[in-house]
């Protein structure tokens, strides 16, 4: 009956011979639907099980929207300063290395030329994961190089929104980039190059009251949220209860803030059927 006695006290395994179940596999969406990470890839980031739109970065946009993930990266390598030598409980330049590290990007936006459905487009994505997509200095100058790029070639521009809001860390150098890309798309609908907005989850504070609602064709994912202040900053200012689905792109499709609602699955056939028809020009297959 010695086979269940321990013979050598302790655990031999060695440390690096340990295995954690490796992360990743399974995804929860907030409705608690529990879908397969290769799966859940497969479908867009979208769940299969509720139709809940995953976040997503510039990385998986850029392979949804351009032919093959083919793609010339435009200002990659502009990179954030600290003239107001800003300190809350971190330096600012020691923010912006540490979001560098953890995310592999330069700033919050990521601008690129490719060919989608074979015709040249320009798309200015956000990134959340650098500082909430908060917008400063680097993303204000990219998009507006992004229109000049657009007009400069003729190609149409696409903006993709995913941002908490203004960063404060510039504070007015900051809110100074809602004028400064109004400018640049208001060039761009006097030379009548088309500029499409996708508002994703979240579309917030000074982006909402900037790009992100300047299209001229406003667009959305389902389920986004969108707004200028929290839905709970509202509620607190107004001292009144706020309607059902508030500041879902659902709701904001209803009141006339958007014109269309597109699954991620349907995104490239429809920006570029959108396109199509506002240059009256073949509708492509």
């Amino acid at each position: 009956m010695a086979w269940f006695k321990r013979t050598k006290k302790g655990i031999q395994t060695a440390t690096e011979d340990k295995k954690d179940v490796p992360k990743g596999l399974w995804y929860k969406s907030p409705t608690g639907k529990i879908v397969d990470a290769e799966e859940l890839e497969s479908n867009f980031y979208v769940s299969p099980e509720d139709g809940y739109h995953v976040r997503i970065g510039s990385a998986e946009y850029f392979k949804i929207l351009f032919d093959n993930n083919s793609f010339k990266e435009l200002d990659k390598n502009l990179t954030s300063k600290d003239p107001l030598k800003f300190e809350d409980k971190k330096k600012y330049p020691d923010r912006i290395k540490e979001a560098e590290e953890k995310t592999n990007l330069k700033d919050a936006i990521r601008v690129a030329v490719g060919k989608s459905k074979g015709k040249d487009l320009v798309i200015a994505c956000m990134d959340f994961a650098f500082i909430g997509g908060s917008m400063g200095s680097v993303v204000g100058e990219k998009i507006a190089r992004a229109a000049d790029y657009a007009l400069k070639n003729n190609i149409p521009l696409m903006i993709i929104s995913k941002s908490g809001g203004a960063r404060m860390q510039e504070a007015v150098l900051s809110l100074m980039q809602l004028a400064k890309t109004s400018v640049k798309l208001a060039q761009l609908a006097e030379a009548k190059v088309p500029y499409i907005s996708l508002c994703t989850d979240p579309t917030t504070g000074g982006t909402t009251a900037s790009y992100a609602m300047l299209g001229d064709i406003n667009i959305s994912e389902p389920g986004a949220l969108i707004g200028f202040a929290g839905p709970r900053v509202v509620r607190d200012t107004t001292g009144k209860e706020l309607p059902e689905g508030f500041q879902t792109s659902e709701f904001l499709l209803e009141h006339g803030f958007l014109d269309f609602i597109t699954k991620r699955k349907d995104l490239k056939d429809k920006i570029n059927l959108y396109l199509d028809l506002i240059l009256n020009r073949e509708v492509r297959a």
